[in-house]
């Protein structure tokens, strides 16, 4: 090894000699190499040889020979030095440590610091998390149902998301708390990827202006970022005014009916970085534009279009979300159709990257829909699922660990079978 470390310090010598100077030049300058640069090299641009081929070959052979034992005679340049005691030397004195030299292992100078090792009360360990959040805190998330639920869902293929609602929050006054316990969640389990701060942002009736709106994003985003260094933030709303296309009576009156959800405004979220996934719901899709004869296909494709056309993607992952297949019994034929139309189409549409399908929601009566047959029976929506093999890392799903069909570990499990990615609710 020592060898061939020579050889290569030996070549890279040698290659130094072969450069390029401009000393005083003539034409019958024999160390002239000027015939190797190209026809239109200016004028007063010239080449010499440092060291001709031949010479360099002589120089590498110096150096090379008997194992290179010219280069071990040579030995190292002698080291400046600095006699702080020779007449006119000046040496800083305000300086740590006594100005003597000490080898590795000596015992530390009087006084000196013991290598960096902070000294801690009572033997405690000094080491702080820079995001604030204690141990007994991530402990405590832990033992919550999401907790649970977030260390059997790593155990499956799936990325892992918290799935919350902070705006009624934000409206209590109470943001930072709620965005802290959040954030154990997210913390306390490696492997969560990120966390779903809102849904229906600006659709329900939580805020009244778009500058209440837009203080929600910025000041929750902020707050979960200094919480959550290097996890991705999510957020799910509407834009109904996108499915209109080039529909101006329609987009007069979806501007009117849903004044905050300007697709400029979101776009801005998008731009500032506050939000790295924003899902859009498609539930509006199959009733809101019958007046103009806009059918739930057309809107969607003028969605697409126009998320496209507005670059969302450039600055975070835009997902498209549904919970028709979770919504009713359907036959063979139709549950094709949704697939196709709502799964298939957006991915090829290559406007939204994932699709989050709903596979479990309870109505106002109590009324429990599924995508899949009760305490996991079969049933042919969940078996048509189950083939969608090649799209599955494009596939997410939410759960509610608070209330599971059988158990956290079997609901996770089957939902593996279909989903790459998981939103796990937390209150």
């Amino acid at each position: 090894m020592r060898r061939r470390l020579r050889q290569v310090f030996i070549i890279g010598l040698t290659l130094s000699l072969l450069g390029i100077g401009v000393p005083a030049w003539s034409e019958d300058d024999d160390r002239s190499c000027n015939d190797l640069m190209a026809a239109d090299t200016p004028a007063y641009v010239v080449c010499t040889w440092l060291a001709k081929p031949d010479e360099a070959a002589d120089i590498a052979r110096f150096w090379l020979n008997d194992d290179g034992q010219n280069m071990i005679d040579a030995g190292p340049m002698n080291p400046i030095t600095i006699d702080c005691q020779e007449p006119g030397a000046q040496c800083p004195t305000d300086g740590e440590g006594d100005g003597e030299m000490h080898d590795i292992g000596d015992p530390d100078v009087p006084g000196a610091e013991d290598g960096g090792t902070p000294e801690c009360q009572n033997g405690e360990q000094c080491y702080v998390d820079p995001t604030g959040i204690s141990a007994a805190e991530k402990s405590a998330a832990k033992a919550t149902p999401a907790g649970q639920a977030a260390q059997a869902a790593v155990q499956t293929t799936m990325r892992v998301w918290i799935d919350t609602e902070l705006a009624d929050d934000y409206k209590a006054g109470k943001l930072a708390e709620a965005a802290k316990k959040i954030a154990a969640l997210a913390v306390a389990q490696p492997g969560v990827v990120g966390v779903r701060f809102t849904s229906q942002l600006g659709y329900n009736q939580t805020f009244g202006t778009a500058e209440e709106l837009d203080t929600f994003v910025s000041e929750a985003a902020t707050t979960l970022r200094t919480l959550l260094p290097g996890k991705k933030l999510a957020a799910h709303t509407v834009v109904p005014l996108l499915g209109c296309g080039a529909n101006d009576a329609c987009k007069t009156a979806m501007t009117e009916k849903y004044p905050l959800l300007d697709p400029e405004r979101i776009g801005a979220w998008l731009s500032k970085g506050y939000i790295d996934q924003l899902a859009l719901d498609d539930g509006h899709l199959a009733s809101q534009y019958a007046e103009w004869k806009i059918d739930a296909n057309e809107a969607q494709r003028n969605q697409w279009i126009q998320v496209r056309a507005r670059a969302w993607d450039a600055y975070a992952q835009i997902a498209a979300e549904d919970a028709t297949l979770a919504g009713a019994e359907l036959k063979d034929e139709q549950i094709d159709q949704v697939i196709s139309e709502r799964v298939a189409t957006p991915l090829q549409n290559d406007a939204a990257e994932t699709v989050t399908l709903w596979t479990r929601w309870q109505d106002d009566k109590g009324q429990v829909n599924r995508a899949y047959g009760e305490q996991w029976a079969g049933n042919a929506t969940w078996e048509r699922l189950k083939k969608l093999g090649s799209v599955k890392p494009r596939l997410a799903t939410l759960y509610d660990p608070a209330n599971p069909e059988v158990d956290q570990a079997t609901d996770l499990k089957h939902l593996s079978e279909v989903f790459g990615q998981v939103y796990l609710h937390a209150a």
